[in-house]
């Protein structure tokens, strides 16, 4: 899962960016309300937390503009302002949720978490791949009937390459879904998560699932294509 944060207080912003990550939920954050709108209309996001009071563009400004360009990511509000004609504008603008300030993380995850399932279509989300299942809920990976331990972005990563099974995904991709906003072309940081993953998935199995597209990046694929 890919979220976008956009708030201007840097306290606020590290915790959030922390928290969600504990989560292994691949996290971009800006503080200025222009970049926030170009960044939520360019990306493919699956929440967008959105403050109110930002510098270059407020949120409902932010908002407006994510809507008028027909980008229909989730936006939960997360502001300050919690008065009632506040959260009444920002939701008649189109936001999906609203949560004043001060809060606790655990609702806010809580919140996301449900933004992202009414975005899945997803009560208990799990996916497989022939043999290979990944349970969203407990985290928890299994091929056949052997459970699979995985790391925080191990989990992102074979996530993203599952829920885009068949599909080749270019490095530039992965790394701008998984990791952060711009992808540096010196890094071989996808070939080594990726290299753990095979180990721990196609080791000892009758075949193997993920697969290098030579000079592109990778796939995960089914048996048999």
């Amino acid at each position: 899962m890919r979220l976008l944060i956009v708030e201007d207080e840097t306290r606020v912003a590290a915790f959030l960016k922390k928290g969600f990550e504990a989560e292994a939920i691949a996290v971009d954050v800006t503080g200025d309300g222009r970049d926030g709108a170009v960044l939520a209309r360019d990306n493919d996001y699956d929440v967008i937390v959105l403050d109110l009071t930002l510098p270059g563009l407020d949120g409902l400004g932010v908002l407006e503009s994510i809507r008028k360009a027909g980008k229909k990511t989730p936006v939960l509000i997360l502001s300050a302002r919690g008065a009632l004609e506040d959260r009444v504008k920002g939701l008649d603008l189109g936001a999906d949720d609203y949560l004043p300030k001060p809060f606790a993380f655990a609702e806010l995850l809580a919140r996301v978490r449900a933004l992202m399932r009414r975005q899945a279509g997803d009560v208990l989300p799990s996916l497989r791949v022939d043999d290979l299942s990944l349970d969203l809920a407990t985290r928890r990976a299994k091929r056949g009937d052997r459970e699979i331990e995985l790391t925080n972005k191990e989990f992102q990563l074979l996530e993203y390459l599952m829920r885009h099974k068949n599909r080749v995904l270019s490095r530039v991709l992965i790394v701008e879904h998984i990791w952060d906003m711009q992808f540096d072309g010196g890094t071989n940081v996808v070939d080594v998560v990726i290299n753990r993953l095979r180990r721990k998935i196609d080791d000892g199995a009758k075949h193997a699932l993920i697969r290098t597209a030579r000079g592109v990046g990778y796939v995960l694929e089914e048996p048999g294509r």
